[in-house]
């Protein structure tokens, strides 16, 4: 039985960041809509993940909509040279909270400059383009229309990388073929492993995959056997899962999301846990065990 620790760093970017990241959903209000009950808390748990050593913070305009890059903005503001910013296009918000499509070059171009006003950069570091499909799985369809409006805004230096969210291998390799993409944001963890074989050939070809938790993070998948494990090795459910992610693969970086800087404390613990090929092996089970590994 032998330990691995993996490692803690990826090149991504142009920056080396730590892969325990941070998820900037959460400050706004419920539904992801509207202000925080408590904006002081949020501003609180953004300081002290970069204290802690995160340098690696997910946003979008369209949370909220703007109320969490105007947080990240009033706490970080200036930002650290290190600090690499990721938000995201492809929606807008109704006022009733609902989630709107916005994949036109036009609705592209506002969005990068609402993140650019809101968050006070004259350039966005990363910026992954939001496919629209089902929350769980993307849809099949060009996307060179979209690639294309970004890649015009890189050529005018508003944006430094692009990445995909909700994307196909497909989708990925066309978008490939118009831009550099710098990393994919998909929905992945223990049980949902449908892009398995995606994970593994974007590690062979140094481009990060970071996965996104819809419908409050884990809560889908704690398993009695997963609890097990964790009560075995005296972690959290959560901390297991995350701790899981990091061994899968070198190239993935996480950003769970919370308000809560003790939540936040325990989200960062997961990096610290080495988990022992016993384990791995029965963790991996569990994903064989629902049928999409």
């Amino acid at each position: 039985m032998s330990n691995f620790k993996p490692v803690s760093t990826f090149s991504f970017a142009g920056q080396t960041v730590r892969r325990m990241g941070y998820g900037a959903m959460q400050l706004a209000g419920p539904g992801v809509f509207g202000p925080p009950k408590d904006r002081d808390a949020c501003i609180a748990v953004l300081r002290e993940a970069v204290a802690a050593g995160v340098n690696h913070i997910d946003t979008s305009d369209f949370y909220g909509p703007h109320v969490t890059n105007q947080i990240i903005r009033e706490a970080l503001h200036p930002y650290a040279d290190d600090l690499v910013i990721v938000t995201k296009l492809g929606a807008v918000r109704g006022s009733d909270g609902s989630w709107l499509p916005a994949q036109e070059p036009r609705d592209i171009e506002r969005g990068v400059h609402d993140n650019l006003r809101n968050l006070g950069l004259d350039a966005l570091d990363v910026v992954n383009m939001r496919l629209m499909g089902d929350v769980h799985a993307p849809s099949e369809g060009s996307i060179e229309k979209q690639i294309t409006a970004l890649a015009e805004l890189q050529r005018q230096g508003l944006v430094r990388h692009i990445g995909l969210s909700n994307a196909t291998s497909t989708q990925v390799a066309e978008a490939q073929g118009i831009v550099e993409i710098v990393c994919v944001q998909n929905h992945y963890n223990l049980v949902h492993r449908a892009d398995d074989a995606l994970v593994d050939e974007l590690a062979s070809k140094g481009i990060a995959y970071v996965p996104f938790f819809p419908l409050g993070g884990f809560t889908p998948i704690q398993s009695s056997a997963l609890s097990d494990i964790a009560q075995r090795i005296d972690a959290t459910p959560m901390q297991v899962a995350l701790a899981w992610l990091l061994h899968r693969s070198p190239n993935i970086l996480l950003i769970p999301g919370t308000s809560s800087v003790a939540h936040l404390r325990e989200n960062m613990k997961a990096a610290q846990f080495v988990l022992t090929d016993d384990v791995l092996a029965e963790l991996d089970a569990i994903g064989e065990g629902n049928g999409e590994h």
